[in-house]
């Protein structure tokens, strides 16, 4: 099998070329408007699964498409999703990206509460970006608590929820989604067990490069 050298920007719309026909032939037909999310994680992770078990609640991407263009904050439960989030769009959008994870406050509030570090993070990133987008792409222990403080009054502008595993995984994405739609609640779901950093940095991105503009690569200066 021979290798074939070409550009990035090649490469990726290559990529998404093949993804389409892979959908074609699995009878899949995407909303415009969900598109370029589902590509997105299918071109991060090679798993065309993701077209079926992606849940969006009304409304999702264009809301959270328009937080970016406000310069919405991003928070998320690991330094992975931090790392894999495209740095220019979110200058050009003037967004920043927050983790608690690692704050010693928070480690010390878990330990003494007997909580997970993601659960307390949640709190803190509730208190000082209520109206942020809140991306859980590994512990649902974030996403469970997350789910109690929307009940309890917290509007994010836009939950991503992907935590990874078994325990609880399954349970938090259909809590989430069940609070989520009853409280107006925008949410992007990988329901299920899979999911994960990549996934929830792809979805970021997707979102990311529609609001700046540079979802065709040729507009990141890949050629």
């Amino acid at each position: 099998m021979s290798v074939t050298h070409i550009s990035p920007g090649d490469i990726e719309r290559t990529n998404m070329e093949i993804i389409a026909e892979g959908l074609a032939r699995m009878g899949v037909v995407l909303s415009e408007k969900n598109e370029a999310v589902v590509k997105r994680v299918i071109h991060a992770t090679a798993d065309f699964d993701f077209a079926r078990t992606l849940d969006f609640t009304p409304s999702a991407v264009e809301r959270g498409i328009a937080a970016l263009h406000r310069g919405a904050a991003i928070i998320t439960d690991t330094n992975m999703i931090m790392a894999g989030l495209s740095r220019p769009s979110m200058e050009k959008l003037d967004c920043a990206a927050h983790s608690y994870m690692a704050d010693e406050d928070v480690a010390h509030m878990a330990k003494e509460r007997g909580v997970t570090r993601a659960a307390v993070s949640m709190e803190r990133a509730a208190a000082e970006h209520p109206g942020g987008i809140f991306v859980i792409g590994n512990a649902p222990t974030a996403l469970l608590r997350l789910e109690e403080l929307i009940q309890d009054g917290l509007r994010p502008a836009l939950v991503i929820g992907v935590p990874v595993g078994f325990v609880n995984v399954v349970e938090s994405k259909e809590r989430l989604l069940e609070t989520a739609l009853a409280c107006g609640v925008p949410a992007i779901l990988s329901m299920g067990r899979k999911g994960g950093s990549t996934v929830a940095a792809a979805i970021c991105n997707a979102l990311l490069y529609t609001a700046a503009g540079t979802l065709d690569p040729a507009r990141r200066g890949w050629g």
